[in-house]
């Protein structure tokens, strides 16, 4: 992710939310909400004790933090400097240790390549210019034998009733402009953008989600939200 693989106005619109970003009844709440399914996804293909992860795109800090309580070093990236504040702020009330860095997927890929068993990318593959450079990115700075997850909105007539119609403009529950449609990824290009870079598809599932329960599940259909698991051969 280089200077021309960030977009300034996503990073300001994320920014304008880093005050509230661990108000799980905020702007954040979505993320709140979703945080324990994709951690417990990550923990089921990772053994996490010792594990040296990467979180790319970590805002501030809910995956992050949920992935150092289950023993992990992490390495927290993120090119909005307010949320890595806010994250670096909250590891004073939790009383964990992550490495926070305001620093873009290149730099770490290039600075620290194949240095982490596993690397996660949670909702930020729909918010760059060039998605087919992150996974670069990712792939790189995985060890032979690491895992990396991504979590996306699929691009389907359903994601965009729930996150943008819905989420965004009828609840109200994410700020207006926060996704948009046509840089949502279906799971065949994702694929297919993990495949160019080496690294082999080992699962895809859904990620279902209740706004007005607050209930996250995994699924085995992907129509709106999902998330998936990549090796990088040994």
């Amino acid at each position: 992710m280089t200077a021309a693989n960030v977009s300034p106005a996503e990073i300001a619109r994320f920014d304008q939310l880093a005050a509230r970003w661990w108000d799980p009844d905020g702007e954040s709440r979505p993320l709140h909400d979703l945080n324990p399914v994709r951690a417990d996804y990550v923990a089921a293909r990772v053994d996490l004790r010792g594990a040296k992860l990467a979180d790319v795109g970590c805002g501030g800090g809910l995956l992050s933090e949920a992935l150092a309580r289950a023993g992990a070093q992490v390495t927290g990236i993120d090119m909005g400097l307010k949320v890595i504040e806010i994250a670096r702020l909250h590891l004073h009330e939790s009383g964990l240790k992550v490495d926070y860095r305001k620093q873009s997927s290149a730099e770490l890929a290039a600075t620290e390549p194949e240095a982490f068993d596993a690397v996660c990318c949670m909702e930020l593959i729909e918010h760059v210019p060039d998605p087919a450079a992150l996974v670069h990115d990712l792939a790189t700075m995985l060890k032979p034998g690491g895992r990396v997850f991504l979590s996306t909105l699929n691009r389907t007539p359903a994601a965009f009733g729930a996150a943008i119609l819905g989420a965004e403009y009828l609840m109200r529950l994410l700020p207006r402009g926060t996704h948009h449609y046509a840089q949502f990824l279906k799971p065949s290009e994702l694929a297919r953008l993990l495949r160019q870079t080496g690294l082999e598809l080992e699962d895809v599932s859904g990620l279902g989600y209740n706004p007005l329960s607050r209930k996250a599940w995994l699924s085995r259909i992907t129509p709106i939200n999902y998330i998936l698991c990549a090796r990088k051969p040994a």
